[in-house]
């Protein structure tokens, strides 16, 4: 397996050791196509009750105004101009290297990657900062909140006793690795060379495994302050699917995978496995297609035999991942018309 760290772990490693104690949290913003949203994501960063933090915000050579925008908001936060950064790229070259780029000017004790079309409750850094401080944490997570236009829903995260056990829950998909709900002290990042694979974003956050697999304490905050927010289908992550993203999430599953072996062996086997179903269930709900049955059935075959293991996941899930292993389709198709199209393409939005 290959990581590619250039760009931000050896500058990085010098900050480390020059600045760790002047910053308690370096908050890390890519920015691309979101002008409608940047005004109160700025907003809720510098509003957040956290004094000894930097933000670095990085453009990713944005086609719209999200930068002028993101400027005239700070000018009405003067108290924290010397807490941010804008960083640029000359040239779009997506969230996986605006992250990494931000990596590269941090100098905090502690990182935390904010996506620049949502926003978060005030107190957010300073709680999560709190913790990993009392505990001695390299890591704390939280619960956040999923929302959309007119409604939103609480994602109540797992709580569990060590690392391991915390990764193992993200393979098998009982809980999130996205990043905007974890702080994690740089140190991880930098001592064990870890970077977000540029050039591949679908899947980027499965980077957050990579960290947990290498600390030794992790911490679970129960509580919600981060809202995602799905309603902008033009940043990073948006959009429809693609042959390019589809191999880019086959790269990270791989790259996981891959750093999983090299680290434990075969302990982790089932694990994997767990994690490519997890990496090809969404092509049974995105709609009934038989392109993306097809696809599901084509990759990861080997991974089929443990879908009743995964006693993690819901038994509804189980079951259609069990009906597609057995080419009953016609029950994926059912169970999208009434699942995802009325409950949640009509109930919860």
């Amino acid at each position: 397996m290959n990581i590619d760290p250039t760009g931000f772990s050896a500058a990085a490693g010098m900050r480390f050791d020059q600045e760790q104690d002047m910053v308690k949290v370096s908050v890390i913003v890519p920015v691309y196509n979101v002008a409608q949203f940047i005004g109160r994501c700025a907003e809720s960063v510098f509003s957040q009750t956290l004094d000894e933090m930097e933000v670095i915000f990085v453009d990713d050579a944005s086609p719209d105004n999200s930068i002028a925008i993101l400027e005239s908001v700070l000018e009405r936060y003067p108290g924290r101009k010397s807490q941010v950064r804008i960083v640029r790229h000359t040239h779009n070259r997506g969230l996986p290297a605006a992250r990494n780029t931000g990596l590269g000017y941090a100098s905090g004790e502690y990182v935390f990657h904010w996506d620049s079309d949502d926003y978060a409750d005030p107190d957010m850094l300073e709680s999560l900062y709190r913790t990993a401080s009392e505990e001695g944490a390299d890591i704390v997570w939280c619960d956040w909140y999923l929302t959309f236009a007119h409604n939103e829903r609480y994602m109540k995260q797992p709580s569990y006793g060590s690392p391991v056990e915390a990764l193992k829950g993200m393979m098998s998909g009982s809980m999130k690795y996205n990043v905007w709900n974890k702080l994690a002290r740089r140190r991880i990042y930098v001592e064990n060379c870890i970077a977000f694979p540029s050039g591949y974003g679908m899947g980027e956050d499965m980077t957050m495994m990579m960290l947990f697999a290498c600390a030794s304490k992790a911490v679970y905050l129960p509580e919600a302050f981060y809202h995602y927010v799905r309603t902008n289908v033009a940043a990073f992550t948006g959009g429809r699917a693609t042959p390019e993203k589809f191999d880019a999430l086959k790269y990270n599953v791989q790259r996981i995978a891959d750093f999983m072996h090299a680290r434990y062996g075969n302990a982790m086997d089932m694990e994997i496995a767990f994690l490519k179903l997890d990496a090809k269930f969404p092509f049974l709900i995105f709609r009934p297609d038989r392109c993306f049955y097809r696809m599901w059935t084509e990759w990861y075959p080997e991974a089929d035999s443990y879908i009743m293991r995964n006693k993690n996941v819901s038994l509804r899930s189980r079951i259609l991942q069990f009906c597609a292993s057995k080419g009953q389709f016609w029950l994926v198709r059912l169970h999208y018309h009434v699942v995802c199209r009325f409950v949640y393409g009509i109930i919860y939005r």
